[in-house]
This record gives C-alpha cells, structure tokens and sequence, in this order.
C-alpha cells in the first residue's frame, strides 16, 4: 500500500471517495449568490415602481391643474392629495414634494416667467416672477401659457445592501397646456392671468 493514497479501507480513503456532503458545500456556495440576486431583484423592481409612481404623479397634478380655468388653494390642496395617493404604498412624508406652477410663455425670450406657484414639502419652495424657467424646443410658442408640474421623492430601499441605503432621489416635470381657458387663475378672486 502506498502511503500518499490510502487504501479503499482507511479512514482517510472512504473520507475522500465520501461525496455525501457534495450538496451541502455546493447549496453553501450558491446561497449567498441567489440571496443578493433576490434581494438585488426587490429593490430594483421597487425603484422602477417608484420612478413610475413619481411620473405618474406629476401627471396627474398637470392634467388636474390645466383642467380648471381657476383654482383656489383648497383645489390646490386637493390635487397635491390624489398625486400623494398614487405614490401608495411608498411612504410619502417627508420625501414628497410638489410644485405646480403657471408659466407665461415670454414672446421676446421665449423663456417660462412664473404668474403663480404653490408648493408642499420640505425644502421645495414655490417659483417667483423673476425665475426664468427654460422650456422645450416644441413649447417655446410665444403669449400662450403652460401649466408646469414637478415632483421630486427620495427612494430609500427596505433592505439596502444592493442599493444605496441612505436612498435614490427621483423626480419628474411636465408641462400642459390650459383646456378650459388662455390660463388657468390663482387665487380664484384673480381677474387676469
């Protein structure tokens, strides 16, 4: 018997020819690979969802707006709420924010001057009239007015180990045109646009 390869009856020959543990070290080696693809897989997949939540709010809160040819603050309100709704089951405090905002459409500039804008959530401030927002090529019709909605939420994953825990920043814009009216008034007691 040669001392470098044991005999089929020493212990140490059964011991390498014993592949009854073959499938505990493989399912060892590929638990850890299907876990993180699993969990890789929610969070994606939740991420995509909010992103969709986010441009489905945005909108939302446009068409509302443009719809009406006057809106008061409680118009206003109710809008901000059904655009917080389609964010469920995501959590909408303190990561939601919305702006809506009435733009002219300046001839000369060709820029968006802001007549009203009204806005929720921490940090997101409503436009002045002396911010100048830059429109789309296709927009940039001259003494006609836009309805221009924003939404920017913060995505934080449930687990976070294939994302970033302290979250994903998404956001949305779009621009609609008034239905009812030239523009759509704020406050309701307002007499032009």
């Amino acid at each position: 018997m040669n001392k470098f390869f044991p005999g089929p009856a020493s212990p140490i020959g059964r011991f390498i020819r014993d592949n009854s543990g073959n499938a505990a070290i493989e399912f060892a080696f590929i638990v850890p690979l299907m876990l993180a693809l699993f969990f890789g897989t929610v969070e994606f997949s939740s991420a995509v969802s909010a992103q969709r939540k986010v441009v489905l709010a945005t909108r939302t809160m446009s068409d509302l707006v443009s719809q009406s040819s006057v809106v008061d603050d409680n118009d206003l309100t109710n809008f901000y709420k059904t655009a917080a709704a389609i964010m469920y089951p995501f959590p909408t405090s303190p990561d939601f924010k919305v702006r809506v905002t009435s733009l002219y459409v300046d001839p000369t500039t060709k820029l968006g001057k802001p007549k009203w804008s009204k806005a929720w959530g921490t940090g997101l401030t409503a436009l002045t009239s002396s911010d100048n927002i830059t429109l789309p090529t296709a927009l940039q019709v001259g003494d006609t007015y836009l309805v221009y909605a924003e939404v920017k939420y913060k995505y934080v994953p449930a687990v976070g180990y294939m994302m970033d825990k302290m979250g994903k920043d998404l956001n949305d814009q779009t621009y609609t045109r008034p239905r009812q009216s030239l523009c759509t008034k704020y406050p309701a007691t307002a007499t032009s646009c």
